[in-house]
C-alpha cells in the first residue's frame, strides 16, 4: 500500500516521515528460518515489514488472525485479509512490503519432507512449487484459535505437545481439499498443463528430502541421493522434477543458499567461509548460485544489508514467533 494511505488523515509530510521512523523491519537472525531449512517452525507474531525479499527452503503457512498483509510474491502479488488462510513456497523470492498496523498473523514453515505427506488435491503441491498462491476464505472462529494453541504447544519444550501441533497442523491443511479455495498465478509457466502426483512418486519425494535435509551441507550429488532413496539416479531425478519443478541440484542449492543468507547477515561474515560451511565446493560456484537467485553476488548482499539506511531493526525474540 502506498505511503499516501498512512498520511491520508492529516496530509503532512512529517507524520509521512514518522511513520517511517516507527516502522519496525525484519532482517533474518543467525538462527532464524532462513538458516533451519530442515525445521518445522511455527509463530504467532506481529510481522515487521521486509526491505528487500529474501528466501527459505519451506513451504509458508500463514493464516491472518488479525488486520491484513501485502506480499511481492514472485510473479504476483497478494494482499491477505483476516480470515484469509494462504500457502506458498517460500524457495521463489517474496517479500511482505506493507501490513495493517494491527496485523497479527499465524502459521509455520513446512520442510518439503512434511509438505509432501500432505493429502492435497492432485496438482496443487506442483503448482505451489512453481510459484502459485494457494488462499482460502473457509475458516472460522476455532482457527484463530487453533493457531495459537499448536504456536504454545510448538514452544512449550515439551515433545508430545510439540509432536501434537505439527500433526494437528498437517491435518487443518489436508482439510482445505473441502472446501472452496484458490490458486493465485505465479510464473509465466505456471498456466501449463502439470502433472500431479502419483501414489508411488510422493513416497520417494519424502525419502530424497529426508537425505537431503540432513546432509546438503556436505559434498553430495545425485547418485548419493538416488542410493539414500533406493532408486536408480535417473528416476530420481525425473520423479523429483515432475514433483516439485526443480533439479535435485536446484533443490540442494537452494538449501545451501537459505542457510547462508542468515550466516551473511552476521557481522563477521567472510563470504568465503560462508560458502564453505553452506556446502558449496567453491567461491565461484556459490557466487555463481546466489546470484541467479538474489541478482547479486554474496558480497553485494551483504553489503547492501550492513549500508541499508533508515528505520531502526527490531529483531524479534523467539517468544513472539518466527517471521517468513
Amino acid at each position: 500500500m502506498p505511503l499516501v494511505q498512512y498520511v491520508h488523515a492529516k496530509g503532512h509530510a512529517e507524520l509521512a516521515e514518522s511513520k517511517i521512523a516507527e516502522r519496525v523491519y525484519y532482517e533474518p537472525r543467525p538462527d532464524g528460518v532462513e538458516r533451519l531449512p530442515t525445521v518445522l517452525s511455527m509463530f504467532h507474531a506481529a510481522p515487521p515489514v521486509m526491505r528487500a525479499p529474501h528466501w527459505h527452503a519451506q513451504v509458508e503457512v500463514n493464516y491472518i488472525v488479525r488486520g491484513w498483509a501485502h506480499y511481492k510474491m514472485s510473479g504476483h502479488e497478494v494482499r491477505l485479509n483476516a480470515g484469509d488462510l494462504a500457502l506458498f513456497w517460500g524457495g521463489l523470492p517474496h517479500q511482505l512490503d506493507d501490513a495493517a498496523d494491527n496485523v497479527i498473523y499465524a502459521g509455520g514453515h513446512l520442510p518439503l519432507v512434511h509438505f509432501f505427506r500432505l493429502r492435497l488435491p492432485q496438482n496443487v503441491q506442483s503448482k505451489l512449487m512453481q510459484g502459485a498462491t494457494l488462499i482460502t476464505q473457509a475458516t472460522d472462529a476455532s482457527d484463530t484459535l487453533n493457531f495459537a494453541r499448536w504456536n504454545d504447544y510448538a514452544r512449550s519444550g515439551d515433545p508430545m505437545k510439540a509432536g501434537m501441533a505439527v500433526d494437528e497442523l498437517l491435518l487443518r491443511i489436508e482439510r482445505i481439499r473441502f472446501d472452496p479455495y484458490s490458486l493465485l498465478p505465479g510464473p509465466a509457466d505456471i498456466v501449463k498443463s502439470v502433472v500431479g502426483l502419483d501414489h508411488h512418486s510422493s513416497p520417494i519425494v519424502v525419502r530424497i528430502c529426508d537425505f537431503i535435509a540432513d546432509n546438503f551441507r556436505e559434498d553430495i550429488d545425485s547418485a548419493d541421493i538416488a542410493s539414500a532413496a533406493d532408486i536408480h539416479p535417473k528416476y530420481a531425478m525425473n520423479v523429483f522434477k515432475k514433483t516439485t519443478g526443480m533439479t535435485l541440484n536446484d533443490y540442494v542449492n537452494l538449501m545451501r543458499l537459505s542457510y547462508a543468507q542468515a550466516l551473511l547477515m552476521q557481522e563477521e561474515a567472510n563470504v568465503l567461509q560462508v560458502a564453505m560451511d553452506s556446502g558449496f565446493g567453491s567461491l565461484s560456484a556459490f557466487n555463481k548460485s546466489f546470484r541467479k537467485i538474489a541478482g547479486m553476488s554474496p558480497t553485494d548482499f551483504r553489503r547492501d544489508v550492513r549500508c541499508r539506511p533508515g528505520a531502526p531493526v527490531t529483531l524479534r525474540t523467539p517468544s513472539s514467533g518466527r517471521i517468513n
